[in-house]
């Protein structure tokens, strides 16, 4: 039950000895600030790789074409590579096991009207597996499917911003868009977490493209996403393999890096994943090394407490308390200082956070902030650590005879 009257003497005891009850309450605080601060940084840290990935599948190879900055097999340095579908057919059919998704790219700019709306846009031409290398997401109306390819048809994905600037009183959904005098049904609308620049984007089909714009069968770019089983290394052997063989067919030199630029996200993702490792160690070791402070100074201050207060103790012992109530009076001022002290920390570093939140965006880290239950898990130990450093002394204490308490200097 609730005793009013021990409340009352623990407060009264706090009060009483201010220095120590604040000199034990900033330890805690001390701790948990630091501990807050700098695990918040190490998440905007994280945060920052994750959303610098988030426009694009993570498993995502990248094949572009360039020109040559080499002579090789008899042909001149300075030759344009120009992909076409049957170099696509050729990545789908030789590495065809190693790939989940895959699709070709046209780029082109465009006037886009509707009635008496008119803007410039980029319009990308692209396979229906662009949908997920993409991570685009339907808001309205499907993405370009297998039947917009086989019919070349003049059907158009539209970004959400495109729709805003265009359709200012009606729905694009359904309705047709003016790309360069050519009318495209606009068959959905979707959003990209990407930003405002990937929703004003417009996709049609890569047929339509070839054959609207060229008549000819030139692809800009092959993108395809690797199996998600493949480890790094795996994924990146497969990148290197789909290298080697562009370069043998378009006979460009190995050591070209222009010509055919490949590139793999796993390789990046695997420089983040080991540096994610190593700042996860350090920031472990520097944590728990934080925590270890705070441990050993509450516990090393419990120890003075209860040193102090033995002639207390006796006076006690001689009025009849128990040792159990001697205990649980000590045990429970530590608890009291630590958990509010602790508190008091965790809003601290929360604040500091908060504050310095715009000029750490400006230095790569993104939305610093710290899980709360890791906090309160921090707390939690430092309790116990500081009820464990009282009440092993305390209970050697509530064992001494008042008279040998009383005598102590």
């Amino acid at each position: 039950m609730f005793d009013l009257d021990l409340w009352r003497e623990i407060f009264q005891s706090m009060n009483k000895n201010r220095t120590r009850s604040i000199l034990a309450g900033f330890t805690v605080a001390f701790a948990i600030l630091l501990f807050t601060i700098l695990f918040g940084i190490a998440n905007g840290l994280n945060n920052t790789f994750k959303e610098a990935f988030v426009d694009d599948a993570i498993n995502s190879i990248f094949i572009r074409s360039g020109t040559t900055t080499k002579a090789s097999k008899g042909m001149q340095a300075g030759r344009r590579i120009q992909f076409e579908n049957v170099d696509f057919d050729y990545i789908k059919e030789e590495f065809g096991e190693g790939i989940e998704y895959m699709t070709a790219r046209i780029y082109l700019n465009v006037a886009a009207s509707f009635r008496n709306e008119t803007n410039n846009y980029s319009v990308r031409a692209v396979h229906p597996d662009h949908k997920y290398l993409e991570n685009t997401i339907m808001k309205e109306g499907r993405y370009i499917n297998q039947n917009d390819l086989k019919n070349k048809t003049k059907v158009a994905v539209i970004g959400r911003l495109v729709e805003e600037d265009l359709y200012l009183t009606t729905k694009a959904f359904g309705k047709y868009i003016n790309l360069n005098g050519i009318q495209y049904k606009i068959v959905g609308v979707f959003t990209d977490d990407g930003g405002d620049n990937e929703e004003r984007l417009i996709y049609i089909p890569v047929t339509t493209s070839q054959l609207l714009y060229g008549n000819n069968d030139y692809i800009d770019q092959i993108n395809l996403t690797y199996q998600p089983e493949m480890d790094f290394n795996q994924a990146i052997a497969f990148g290197n393999s789909i290298e080697k063989n562009l370069k043998d067919r378009f006979l460009v030199d190995k050591s070209d890096q222009r010509a055919i630029r490949v590139q793999n996200m796993a390789e990046a993702n695997k420089n983040v994943t080991q540096f994610q490792t190593v700042m996860a160690i350090i920031i472990f070791i520097i944590g728990l090394g934080t925590l270890i402070a705070g441990i050993v100074g509450i516990s090393n201050i419990m120890i003075f407490i209860v040193k102090e207060r033995t002639k207390e103790i006796g006076i006690r012992k001689a009025l009849g308390a128990s040792p159990r109530a001697i205990v649980s009076i000590i045990l429970m001022e530590a608890i009291i200082i630590t958990t509010v002290t602790g508190y008091l920390g965790l809003v601290l570093g929360v604040g500091v956070l908060e504050w310095a939140t715009p000029v750490l965006e400006e230095n790569f880290i993104t939305n610093p902030g710290i899980r709360t239950s890791l906090v309160i898990s921090a707390t939690i130990t430092l309790i116990a650590a500081g009820t464990l450093a009282g009440y092993l002394p305390a209970k050697r204490a509530s064992k001494i005879k008042p008279i040998v308490a009383l005598r102590n200097d």
